[in-house]
C-alpha cells in the first residue's frame, strides 16, 4: 500500500508563512503527478497547486505570487511553501499523487493524504 503522510501547518497570524511537506511511503515504483488541495467544512475540496513529475507547476489564482509547490530530489516528497497567509486560506491540507505501483502496472493509482490543519488568524 502507498502512505502520504502530509506535516507543517498549524497555527499562523495573517502575512506570516508555513512550508507543508508530504512524504509517499510504501510500494512504490513512481509517482506521476502531485498536488496540494485544501477544504473548509461546508465546501468542495479544492486544487491549491499540482506539479508534475517533469516539474511543471500550475496554480490556483487565489495562491499564486504567494504560494510554490516543489518537489524533493527523491520525486517522492512535495512541499507547498505558502508565504503572506490570509485568512481565507484556512483549511485542512491535502497531499494527492498518481502512483505507480510496479513497472508493469499500465495506470497509476490516486491517493490521498489525511490532511493537515491550517488556521490564519487575522
Amino acid at each position: 500500500q502507498v502512505q502520504l503522510v502530509e506535516s507543517g501547518g498549524g497555527l499562523v497570524q495573517a502575512g506570516g508563512s508555513l512550508r507543508l511537506s508530504c512524504a509517499a511511503s510504501g510500494v512504490i515504483f513512481s509517482i506521476n503527478a502531485m498536488g496540494w488541495y485544501r477544504q473548509v467544512p461546508g465546501k468542495q475540496r479544492e486544487l491549491v497547486a499540482a506539479i508534475t513529475s517533469a516539474g511543471s507547476t500550475n496554480y490556483a489564482d487565489s495562491v499564486k505570487g504567494r504560494f510554490t509547490i516543489s518537489r524533493g530530489n527523491d520525486k517522492n516528497t512535495m512541499y507547498l511553501q505558502m508565504s503572506s497567509l490570509k485568512p481565507e486560506d484556512t483549511a485542512v491540507y491535502y497531499c494527492n499523487a498518481d502512483v505507480r505501483l510496479s513497472i508493469s502496472a499500465r495506470e497509476a493509482l490516486n491517493y490521498w493524504g489525511q490532511g493537515t490543519q491550517v488556521t490564519v488568524s487575522s
